[in-house]
């Protein structure tokens, strides 16, 4: 029995109904921004693996620190304990981190680094005496599948059978030139009306949300209102984070900076799974306290793993690096280039770009997870070119090590796509 028939004897794959795709496609192999299937056959990943491996795959420098790392220390329980990972992971990461971030918490995945930063703001308030039970989202963000990001995420195919059980969330669109004095307004009509403890927010770029994108002016003006009324914003940078806007993270481009920060996919380079939430001074010391019952009581068995703060390490090292800025500048001067050739085919509605991140809408009705939207996928897997669109939106999102040469192909696949429809 080959592999794809093993897989579907007991595996439970995610955003997959198994009624109308039963198969998954064996993957065997990965390097640099390569794929390779049971059969031998090769994808460029465009989308970093769901914008985790952004140095590439089974990058050596990274593999070299994990196997010093693996020989040295494997686990401890980080209640009590700590160890010479963490402390320089937290080290590095407050370097390049906005400068009122001062401390680190960590956790497993996104969804919990958000749930994280959800807790620690309606503890804040717990912890000074006042009741907020209400968040502020953006209409469409996604923060996560666990309850508390779940509660804050506005994509009803990904909610729809658990928003009874959800927390109180105020939803407003996101700001542009045309709507922004209707966002104010809709945002001060619910902090007068609420207990609103925080706003969580993805900056500049949705990315489940099709990767829409909005201008930090305006989100500068919304996060002044939310700090002159003691409401914690929390920057969700578990897509944005780590150089895929341009900067190190999408909130350097606001002159504003969120209380709270969450982040993971790149932070460990697609190697282990680990999250991060940073946070001000002032979060923080509202936790201090005589009374245990201050203290925050949310923790995790593999919480700082030594191993994956060494992945985290090494890649906050080759982010700084020189050759991987090149590389990144390098993505975002291709993906210009490439919009000037695509964005007035008769097939594109809208194009879009921050840093490597590049989207464009196609001039067709589909749906999000319809049969077009598979059709497409597939042209790509055929032409061994890995992109999965979000409904009629094509994105890329490629590692920083690829290849002029692979980018192109990717290029040229996507004009193919657009010339058959």
């Amino acid at each position: 029995m080959n592999l794809k028939e093993r897989d579907k004897k007991h595996l439970w794959h995610p955003l997959t109904q198994h009624k109308i795709h039963p198969d998954a496609l064996p993957i065997v192999k990965a390097e640099g921004a390569l794929l390779y299937d049971d059969q031998g056959k090769e994808y460029i990943d465009g989308i970093a693996s769901w914008y985790t491996a952004v140095y590439g795959h089974c990058n050596p420098y990274i593999l070299e620190k994990v196997s010093e790392q693996m020989r040295t220390l494997d686990q401890i329980v980080f209640a009590g304990f700590t160890h010479e990972p963490a402390v320089k992971l937290s080290e590095e990461l407050i370097k390049i981190l906005p400068d009122n971030q001062e401390k680190i918490f960590f956790s497993d995945n996104g969804s919990t680094a958000n749930e994280v930063g959800i807790k620690m703001a309606l503890q804040y308030h717990f912890n000074k005496g006042e009741k907020r039970n209400t968040i502020i989202a953006f209409q469409d963000g996604f923060h996560g599948d666990t309850f508390g990001a779940m509660s804050a995420s506005g994509l009803s195919v990904y909610n729809g059978p658990f928003e009874d059980f959800f927390i109180d969330v105020q939803r407003i669109p996101t700001p542009n030139k045309e709507n922004f004095d209707e966002v104010v307004k809709q945002l001060l009509e619910i902090i007068n009306s609420y207990n609103v403890a925080a706003f969580i927010y993805e900056p500049l770029v949705q990315g489940a949300n099709a990767m829409q994108m909005f201008e930090a002016q305006y989100l500068n003006e919304i996060l002044k209102i939310c700090v002159a009324n003691t409401v914690i914003t929390i920057a969700d940078e578990v897509m944005t984070g780590f150089g895929k806007t341009g900067k190190n993270f999408a909130s350097e481009y606001v002159e504003t900076k969120p209380d709270i920060i969450s982040m993971s996919k790149a932070l460990t380079a697609g190697f282990v799974p680990m999250a991060v939430t940073s946070c001000t001074q002032n979060i923080y010391e509202a936790f201090l306290d005589d009374s245990v019952g201050k203290a925050f009581f949310h923790a995790h068995t593999y919480s700082a793993n030594p191993i994956a703060c060494s992945v985290a390490i090494a890649g906050i090292e080759l982010l700084s690096s020189e050759e991987i800025q090149k590389n990144i500048e390098v993505i975002i001067e291709s993906h210009q280039d490439f919009d000037l050739k695509i964005r007035n085919h008769s097939k594109v509605k809208t194009t879009r770009q921050k840093g490597v991140i590049y989207a464009l809408d196609l001039d067709i009705e589909m749906d999000r997870y319809g049969k077009k939207r598979y059709e497409i996928f597939d042209h790509f897997m055929k032409n061994g070119v890995c992109l999965r669109p979000l409904g009629k939106t094509i994105y890329l999102l490629p590692p920083y090590v690829i290849k002029k040469g692979q980018l192109d192909k990717i290029y040229d696949t996507i004009i193919s796509v657009l010339n058959s429809l």
